[in-house]
């Protein structure tokens, strides 16, 4: 089989359906019934499709699974890069407010996506790649946090990896009730919730009696 050229445009079966549309569906329907419980029957009949033309839009669930994690996890990744990066003049407090500012819009702007990368438990090779990519980044985010401890900005009785887990476990918490269209935009969310974590963090000179 003579495979496509790079730049094709996305395959197409029924007109209106690509492989960016079964991919939103399939997200959709991993959340509501878990990954397990849905097959790629389930998501055919969604789509209006026959279980056999399915994949010609995608090879297989697992596919489908890698595709999704990978959108939450780049995004995320690219948050950390951007903030571990050590540009002249911007200190570590600046540049962890800047991380938890910027993964809220991350969270917003993927919602779904980053739904299902915090519902993974391990139970494939695509998932246990997933988690090793979580670790990784909470592992930086915790290191970023150390290096602001250690330039004075932030108070020093509360480990960094505590500190790291709190400030995105409140980040993640998103998910469980943020909607889109319910009043709360992601400028909105990002502002509020580093207003929030920092203004508790920071640490300030005690007011004189």
């Amino acid at each position: 089989m003579v495979s496509e050229p790079a730049s094709a445009a996305p395959r197409r079966g029924r007109p209106g359906y690509d492989q960016e549309t079964v991919l939103r569906r399939a997200i959709e329907l991993f959340n509501e019934q878990g990954y397990d419980g849905t097959s790629m029957g389930d998501l055919a009949r969604e789509l209006g499709f026959t279980k056999s033309a399915i994949y010609h839009h995608v090879p297989s669930k697992t596919h489908l699974l890698s595709l999704a994690l990978d959108e939450a996890l780049d995004g995320l990744t690219q948050v950390i890069e951007e903030a571990s990066s050590g540009a002249p003049g911007r200190t570590a407090y600046e540049r962890l407010r800047q991380a938890v500012h910027r993964s809220v819009e991350v969270l917003v702007e993927h919602q779904p996506a980053v739904t299902l990368l915090l519902r993974v438990r391990g139970n494939s090779e695509v998932e246990l790649a997933a988690l090793r990519r979580r670790r990784e980044i909470d592992a930086r985010l915790a290191a970023l946090v150390k290096e602001a401890i250690d330039e004075g900005s932030l108070r020093t009785d509360v480990a960094p990896a505590l500190v790291s887990r709190l400030l995105f476990g409140m980040v993640n918490s998103l998910v469980e009730w943020h909607r889109a269209g319910g009043g709360v935009d992601g400028v909105q969310l990002s502002e509020a919730i580093t207003t929030i974590a920092f203004d508790g963090l920071a640490i300030r000179p005690l007011h004189q009696s």
